[in-house]
């Protein structure tokens, strides 16, 4: 069979230019990000080809059997040897968040572009010395992104639209949760995300960071302020690997100490006096992954739940009340955000896909050389209200003003 004309052009063309990955960290996160990176250019045409050059991790054997399963070229045991490599244009950081700071500063100091998990930091110190780095690094050429994944469900990209296309009127309620139950279980094995000195935080950090950031993104409003209380229900855990049968509290030496919070909840206001409600925990039992947001404006509401994250519930408020109530959109449309390189409406996309999604937006962004979201900057203003909500919880609910945005700390 003879090739039209535009193919034989593309063929001609080749591929497009390679994009060199260097991720550190292959956990959870760390499978999830190569996935994205893997598939993004079998889905969508890109404007560069991301190539997974070398994954990095401090234990050789694991590293290795991670390249191999994830289809990482190359393994590092030295984050720095990483971003030495010339192989290497784009450093993804999926460490824990006491190393996020270290790495992204000296990846954008080498010239490499860097996408970085949430939260951004472990302090709005470390955050707001990100930003600096970042914005050097900007003026060089280099891009930095924050992976706050859950903007890319196509459901909740699409509610962003409908609020800024009018549809709510003027916003009113945001309501947001993040449900989990991984820890219901006191015998939980105290892991690296249940030290402050690693994780930052607990569920606030983990679980909040993500809602604040849905309810900032899709209003386009920072939070002005907020009033919130955390609690530690179990205050000591079984160290990984250590017995745990017949010893109780802290004269059992194989029990360490809990030093970040379970669960927080905290209200806030937007900047235009909208009100705010949040609640991350990860000891609500049943709960595995539950995320659900409600904004209500004076025109309609708008409500999503990850858990049918292909569907997109909406109130008009100006139809008759007798007809009037939440309908169903199924976001499956090739009209719908990121939905024109999938699959026919109605089949629906998965957790995974975010990550593509996420993929396909930072090399756009590099190939184009426009900012990409969220910024490093937005991931800042996150910081700070996680900072502000820590304060607040400290002083048993106090309202705790936060920081307006800035593009460049002081």
């Amino acid at each position: 069979m003879t090739p039209s004309p535009t193919e034989a052009s593309e063929r001609a063309a080749g591929p497009p230019p390679a994009l060199g990955i260097g991720m550190v960290g292959y956990a959870f996160m760390g499978a999830a990000h190569s996935q994205g990176w893997r598939t993004a250019g079998h889905v969508f045409d890109l404007p560069l080809r991301p190539v997974l050059a070398a994954v990095c991790g401090r234990d050789e054997t694991s590293v290795r059997a991670a390249a191999a399963k994830h289809g990482w070229a190359a393994a590092e045991t030295d984050w720095r040897r990483l971003i030495a490599r010339d192989d290497v244009q784009v450093v993804d950081i999926c460490t824990p968040g006491d190393s996020h700071a270290e790495i992204a500063i000296a990846a954008l100091e080498a010239g490499k572009h860097v996408l970085c998990e949430k939260p951004l930091a472990n302090s709005v110190a470390e955050a707001e010395e990100m930003v600096r780095a970042a914005e050097a690094g900007r003026a060089r050429g280099q891009l930095s992104m924050v992976g706050f994944n859950y903007r890319r469900v196509p459901a909740v990209s699409y509610a962003r639209k409908l609020i800024e296309d009018g549809r709510i009127g003027t916003l009113r309620h945001v309501r947001v949760t993040y449900l989990q139950d991984w820890l219901a279980d006191p015998l939980a094995p105290l892991t690296w995300r249940l030290k402050r000195e690693r994780a930052g935080s607990g569920a606030l950090g983990d679980l909040g960071a993500h809602i604040v950031d849905l309810a900032q993104f899709l209003t386009g409003e920072p939070l002005a302020g907020v009033s919130a209380l955390a609690e530690t229900f179990v205050r000591e855990r079984p160290v990984l690997g250590g017995p745990s049968a017949g010893l109780t509290g802290a004269a059992g030496s194989a029990y360490g100490p809990v030093t970040v919070d379970d669960a927080a909840v905290f209200t806030g206001r937007l900047a235009s006096g909208a009100l705010a409600t949040f609640e991350a925990t990860r000891m609500a039992s049943g709960r595995k992954n539950a995320l659900t947001l409600e904004i209500n404006g004076e025109r309609g509401s708008l409500s999503f739940d990850l858990e049918r994250l292909n569907e997109l519930s909406f109130h008009d408020h100006a139809e008759p009340a007798a007809s009037a109530g939440f309908r169903r959109i199924l976001v499956t449309e090739p009209e719908h955000p990121y939905l024109e390189a999938w699959w026919p409406p109605g089949h629906g996309l998965g957790y995974e896909h975010t990550f593509v999604h996420q993929a396909r937006d930072l090399v756009t962004a590099i190939a184009t050389g426009t900012d990409p979201a969220p910024s490093f900057a937005d991931g800042l203003q996150v910081q700070r209200v996680l900072a502000a909500v820590e304060e607040s919880a400290a002083k048993n609910a106090v309202y705790t003003p936060v920081p307006p945005p800035s593009e460049t700390p002081a």
